[in-house]
Order: C-alpha cells, then sequence, then structure tokens
C-alpha cells in the first residue's frame, strides 16, 4: 500500500474502458464503501447513500439507461443505443453516490451536497489505495430524472456520480495539473 501522501500526489482517474477484472474482493468493498461513508458530515445527517453495481447489475442498469435513452430519442440508431447498454459494464464494479438534503437550520443543502461529493472522492481514493483503477463519471443519464427513477433513486435524490472501479489495463497517463502560482492567493 502507498503512503497516503504519494498516493494523492499520483493519483489519476482510469478511463473505465482501461479497466477489466478482477474488482475489489468483498472484504475490500466494504473497506471502500467504509471510507467512502467516513467523511465531513456537519449535524450527523448522512445526506448521501451508495448503490453497487456488479455482475449482472451493470447490465441491468444499462437497459434503464438505454430504454429511456430510445423513449427520448426515437430516431436512435441500434449502435447508439447500444453504447447506452454498456455505459456501467466496463469495470466490474460500480457505485453510485447518491446525495439527498434534509433540512436543516444550521447545514445547508450546499454543505450537505458537498458532503456526498467527499464521500465519492473518498471512495476513488481508497480504491486506488487498494491498487485499483477508479473514476469518477456522470453523464446525461445522471441528471435525467427517469434513469433515476429507474435506478431506484428516490423524489429529491441525485446521482453525484458513478464510480467506476477496476484493475487498469495499460498506465494511465497524467494530465496537466494547475501551477499552485495559479490558484494560490492569500489574504
Amino acid at each position: 500500500m502507498l503512503d497516503a501522501l504519494e498516493l494523492l500526489k499520483i493519483r489519476r482517474s482510469v478511463k473505465p474502458r482501461d479497466m477489466s477484472g478482477p474488482g475489489p474482493s468483498p472484504a475490500e468493498l466494504d473497506t471502500i464503501l467504509t471510507i467512502g461513508a467516513r467523511v465531513p458530515d456537519h449535524g450527523k445527517l448522512t445526506p448521501w447513500r451508495f448503490i453497487v453495481f456488479e455482475g449482472n447489475a451493470r447490465a441491468r442498469a444499462g437497459e434503464v439507461i438505454a430504454q429511456v435513452f430510445a423513449r427520448k430519442n426515437p430516431a436512435a440508431t441500434a449502435a447508439e443505443i447500444e453504447v447506452e447498454k454498456r455505459r456501467l459494464t466496463d469495470a466490474p464494479l460500480v457505485i453510485g453516490v447518491v446525495s439527498f438534503t434534509k433540512p436543516h437550520p444550521k447545514v445547508p443543502p450546499w454543505e450537505q451536497e458537498l458532503s456526498a461529493g467527499a464521500s465519492a472522492m473518498n471512495i476513488v481514493t481508497a480504491a486506488t489505495a487498494l491498487g485499483y483503477g477508479a473514476c469518477w463519471l456522470t453523464g446525461w443519464f445522471a441528471f435525467d430524472r427517469d434513469v433515476l427513477d429507474g435506478l431506484g433513486l428516490k423524489a429529491g435524490e441525485k446521482l453525484a456520480g458513478l464510480i467506476h472501479i477496476g484493475t487498469p489495463t495499460k498506465p494511465s497517463e497524467d494530465r496537466p495539473r494547475p501551477a499552485l502560482g495559479d490558484i494560490v492567493t492569500r489574504f
């Protein structure tokens, strides 16, 4: 396992198409989800939950996405619909981070949404620390209410992201990162 600071310095996303099996074991998945739940959460509201897509569930979720896509795009080709069916099938494991807010006099919705984002990032970091590739993605379907309903989200719930996790099939290239001088100011 990498030293925590070194891990954070070199972490980068791995495209789902550059992943294969194996994915995390059940014990590793429990570790990833435990770390995903260990984030700032003012008011102890737990304004997020997780949906695990593995095995055939990835294809079933793809069917939901493809059916909504086909219904809303009647001119779509069979090839375009097939792309939508495969949205969650490249990586052996996908974790949906569901975000919702609860009324609270001291914790505004924005803070609760940030907590869900922190949860997603912890999942990515935990998977990376365990030696897996990980990528936090959304896409049109992450914002489509019909898809969200089909995936079992309740009214008022949003999909903060889908974290794809698997074994990298090739080294991931880094992208340019901002120079600190361009993004840091002092007050």
